[in-house]
């Protein structure tokens, strides 16, 4: 069965939950290019990453901040226009950060499993940095998107939950946002997970990296 997505020209046609894993070295074996999303904890990833994959409850979207302790992992198959064969991918929800319940040795671990994952899996394409567009862009996730950056990891800043701004404010937020992140600001995508608005054009850009990184792998010598 296929799952639409909000889509017009890409299609989910499988989505699964494949496991979690605490570090690297226990990372689900598979091939596929691998999107990760990053976040502070109530940042709503679980909401859009299911409204990203056409389900309800692919992710289990929690009333308590912080229930994401590992790299959770799913494998999803997409029908891309002009492409014969699916496109396979995978989603890797990281843990979210900035939530103070949280134990800081605990919080310690979770980023020290982040960084060996960011840095040390080869069939990462793109990491998703997700900021609530009521909050605005903080010093958390401008250093982290500097530090992909500076690690040659590609990244977009979707601003999440976009629908509870009227649209001056989108408007204003997005000049806003774009300001701030100065020579990333082409890297700034507004989505919400409730209505579905701007996920067609994350998945544009998200499928655009990936076959970009495909091209790039076919020319490069053996």
């Amino acid at each position: 069965m296929a799952f639409m997505t909000d889509s017009a020209s890409i299609t989910v046609l499988d989505a699964a939950f494949v496991g979690e894993a605490r570090d690297i070295a226990h990372m689900p074996a598979g091939q596929a290019p691998e999107v990760a999303i990053a976040g502070r904890s109530n940042v709503g990833k679980s909401t859009l990453l299911n409204r990203m994959a056409g389900r309800h409850s692919l992710a289990r979207v929690s009333k308590t901040p912080g229930r994401t302790r590992g790299l959770v992992v799913f494998d999803l198959k997409l029908r891309v226009p002009g492409q014969a064969d699916s496109q396979p991918m995978r989603l890797v929800d990281l843990p979210g950060y900035g939530y103070a319940k949280v134990p800081v040795p605990e919080r310690m671990a979770w980023q020290t499993m982040v960084e060996g994952y960011v840095k040390g899996q080869p069939t990462l394409a793109l990491v998703l940095v997700l900021v609530d567009a009521r909050r605005g862009l903080a010093d958390e996730e401008m250093q982290l998107m500097e530090w992909l950056e500076a690690i040659h990891v590609p990244c977009y800043l979707v601003v999440t939950k976009a629908d509870k701004l009227g649209a001056s404010e989108r408007g204003l937020l997005r000049q806003r946002v774009r300001k701030d992140m100065g020579a990333m600001a082409s890297s700034v995508l507004l989505a919400s997970g409730q209505t579905g608005d701007g996920v067609d054009s994350l998945w544009s850009s998200i499928v655009h990296v990936i076959q970009s990184r495909k091209g790039d792998a076919a020319t490069t010598p053996g």
